[in-house]
């Protein structure tokens, strides 16, 4: 794997050791069968126990890896060459860390929104990282009112650290853009299902993370501030990045205990990058599950389903409650 985490390490050995074994049978015509069976089996059992038993901080890991499938990536296995992206906010400029369009998903016409990150340098320099700005936002806004108009369910896929903090950003009004795609992704007139395939960070993800279903990739993370930064505000040291990931209770299985999210879509062992296309399935499969429920919804039980949803979300205790404590 270009990218090496640290605790993969014990494994790309043990694989890296049977490849070489595996050259070596074929050059010399040697039978290394009964070797190459057993270092294959100690690779799964050593991928059972280190993945099955990640930390909060590694699984963050894994949700950035830079070989992590994208939006465009996971669209090219859903979609089958139907995505037509359509581009700008029609006030400014077309945001290159947001995409957007219109696709079909089996026999089903849908409408697509996601955030684009890049898997190399220059790739990311010119997705921003992931990062919208508010022309990104405002674009996404567009597509909704589109999708609403030709009544086509709305699919998002949400991967971001945040939207872009610059200061040309701030002056286009970026917490404004936010706050309005929140605003109208809540009371859009068809369903939205919204998938999370890496990092779910802080208002840039909630932005298009309105939906009447949100799901989660195993190996993701949602979260109201990155873990570095939540580390360099309460102990002033992003060292402590590891220590604020496990406070902050990030992973998808946390998620769904507090009810933020519907549901955790599976990945393969080690990650999505690992196998994209099993991925893509899993991520139609829990599509062609869960849109047929939305769709029999009629307009308004739809969005007020929607809006109680999020409204309903959190417990409080009041005073006496507090008290009685």
């Amino acid at each position: 794997m270009p990218q090496e985490l640290e605790f993969e390490r014990p494994i790309i050995e043990l694989e890296q050791r049977l490849k070489d074994l595996k050259a070596l049978s074929e050059e010399r015509s040697i039978d290394l069968s009964r070797e190459i069976t057993a270092i294959s089996a100690k690779i799964q059992a050593l991928k059972e126990e280190i993945f099955r038993t990640l930390e909060p901080w590694q699984v963050t890991q894994i949700a950035r890896h830079v070989d992590r499938p994208s939006t465009r990536d996971y669209l090219e296995f859903l979609c089958n060459g139907t995505f037509m992206e359509l581009h700008g906010d029609r006030h400014f400029a077309d945001d290159t860390a947001l995409v957007t369009g219109l696709a079909r998903i089996g026999d089903r016409s849908v409408a697509i929104i996601g955030h684009q990150k890049g898997h190399d340098t220059n790739e990311n320099l010119f997705r921003n990282f992931g990062m919208p700005h508010p022309e990104g936002y405002r674009k996404s806004q567009r597509l909704l009112k589109l999708a609403e108009h030709y009544r086509r369910p709305v699919i998002v896929f949400i991967d971001t650290p945040g939207a872009f903090p610059g200061i040309g950003a701030e002056e286009r009004g970026q917490s404004e853009a936010i706050a309005r795609s929140i605003r109208e992704m809540s009371r859009t007139k068809v369903p939205i299902i919204c998938i999370i395939i890496g990092e779910g960070g802080s208002g840039g993800a909630l932005a298009i993370g309105v939906g009447d279903r949100v799901f989660m990739l195993e190996n993701s993370v949602y979260s109201v501030i990155s873990a570095e930064g939540c580390a360099a505000i309460l102990w002033k040291d992003a060292a402590k990045s590891k220590e604020a990931a496990s406070a902050m209770r990030i992973r998808a299985a946390d998620l769904l205990s507090f009810g933020i999210i519907d549901g955790i879509i599976p990945e393969p062992l080690g990650g999505a990058h690992r196998d994209p296309e099993v991925t893509a399935k899993a991520i139609r499969a829990t599509i062609d599950l869960h849109l047929p429920e939305l769709l029999a919804f009629s307009t308004m039980d739809l969005v007020e389903h929607r809006y109680m949803k999020y409204r309903s979300m959190g417990k409080f205790k009041d005073q006496q409650e507090v008290e009685d404590a």
